[in-house]
């Protein structure tokens, strides 16, 4: 894909992800750049649903913007440095306050897969507790390499993890992919919620989080062209 494609499905995924109801004011999305794996594409420091392809930036696998010119970044642009520094697998990442999870990482319920289109989340779902790295008394954001590494620790190998408080963060090997996590993490939070309140919940065990993760994989153009469709009109 060319550099000017990859910008244009970056913009998209910023308002696909707020049509969908998993960023409002806050949150970001990145994409690898894949004229270098050491860099990656970032909106300057706006509302998602605002983005469009003069605003994105370049940055180093320290955070910092290569060509900044006058574009103020996110404050939280370590998530993204951070994890693709140790996982270079990761291709995409979203960062998101969806309110549905946010219930998930401050309490000991934990988040798990309770239908097919969700068996990404696995088993086991993180949750990043931002005290342990920076103390009690921080503002719960990710501000410097040494938090965002702190995160990535978290998130080890996993395909997304929760950050106590604060929100969560999705990773993936494509664009099109960590898209589809972010909204169908927010999609079963909801329902799971609305599961156990109904009563005990059949989660999906192991293996079929696993094979229905395969199956989606397989089909992932198709929400995306929708998707991107949708906002594009």
């Amino acid at each position: 894909m060319s550099i000017k494609g990859l910008i244009d499905d970056l913009v998209s995924a910023n308002h696909i992800l707020y049509k969908e109801g998993v960023v409002d004011g806050f949150g970001h999305v990145s994409v690898r750049d894949e004229r270098n794996p050491e860099r990656f594409l970032l909106a300057r420091g706006i509302a998602p649903a605002t983005v469009r392809a003069k605003d994105v930036m370049e940055f180093g696998m320290d955070g910092e913007p290569l060509n900044p010119r006058g574009k103020k970044p996110y404050l939280e642009r370590y998530i993204h440095s951070e994890i693709y520094r140790v996982r270079p697998d990761v291709v995409a990442i979203v960062h998101s306050h969806s309110p549905a999870l946010i219930p998930f990482g401050i309490t000991a319920t934990s988040l798990k897969p309770v239908y097919h289109m969700s068996g990404f989340l696995g088993s086991v779902t993180p949750i990043f507790e931002i005290r342990d790295a920076g103390g009690p008394a921080t503002d719960l954001l990710i501000r410097d390499r040494k938090l965002g590494a702190a995160l990535a620790r978290t998130l080890g190998g996993a395909p997304f993890a929760l950050m106590r408080g604060h929100g969560a963060v999705a990773v993936g090997g494509a664009l099109k992919q960590v898209v589809y996590r972010a909204i169908y993490a927010e999609m079963n939070a909801r329902l799971q919620a609305e599961a156990m309140r109904l009563g005990t919940v059949n989660y999906l065990n192991d293996q079929e989080a696993v094979n229905a993760s395969r199956t989606i994989d397989g089909v992932i153009d198709r929400p995306w062209a929708l998707w991107k469709q949708s906002v594009k009109r």
